[in-house]
């Protein structure tokens, strides 16, 4: 088989990031050394308004070649994806949308409807982001995937991670409470 006269970047990398994937290379503990070190990132998340920026891509490739690094000292990794809801500023841009479609506004639809359309948002928004990221060759522990609205109450079954909405409201009452 002769060799292509171009490189078809995007073929290879999507071939390469899925193998990797499906090899387990970026679980926390991939190439970890019997009584390894531990060694951990948690991806300030992006808020799911929209789409990555420059600044994401800046921060997450520096975050991607440290933990890479420490995989391949033998340390036992994780490099902690998710997104943030970012409640106002998400708020703002589905009703710009909706607006943009016709549709009834927030205060027309009521709290339960809009919650709704919310939800749809993050869904389309938060798949475009972690797609980005992927996209990108972040060598993130997917399986882990979290959003910080997680557990909330109106929150689909579906929602990644654990029950972060209960947990940010537990450590907001606790630094009010210690001042």
């Amino acid at each position: 088989m002769a060799m292509e006269k171009n490189f078809d970047a995007q073929s290879a990398e999507t071939r390469l990031y899925e193998a990797w994937e499906k090899a387990g290379c970026f679980k926390a503990g991939a190439n970890a050394k019997p009584e390894a070190s531990t060694f951990c990132i948690m991806i300030p998340p992006p808020n799911v308004t929209g789409v990555l920026h420059i600044g994401h891509a800046f921060n997450n490739t520096l975050q991607d070649i440290m933990i890479r690094w420490k995989r391949m000292q033998g340390f036992d990794t994780l490099w902690q994806p998710g997104t943030d809801h970012a409640g106002i500023a998400t708020q703002m841009v589905v009703e710009r949308k909706l607006a943009e479609t016709q549709q009834p506004t927030r205060v027309e639809m009521g709290r339960d409807a809009f919650l709704e359309k919310v939800w749809e948002w993050k869904g389309e928004s938060g798949g475009t982001i972690i797609n980005q990221l992927k996209r990108l060759g972040a060598s993130c522990d997917w399986d882990r995937e979290a959003f910080t609205m997680s557990g909330a109450p109106n929150a689909p079954a579906d929602v990644a991670g654990g029950n972060f909405h209960d947990a940010v409201i537990k450590v907001f009452v606790e630094m009010y409470n210690k001042g």
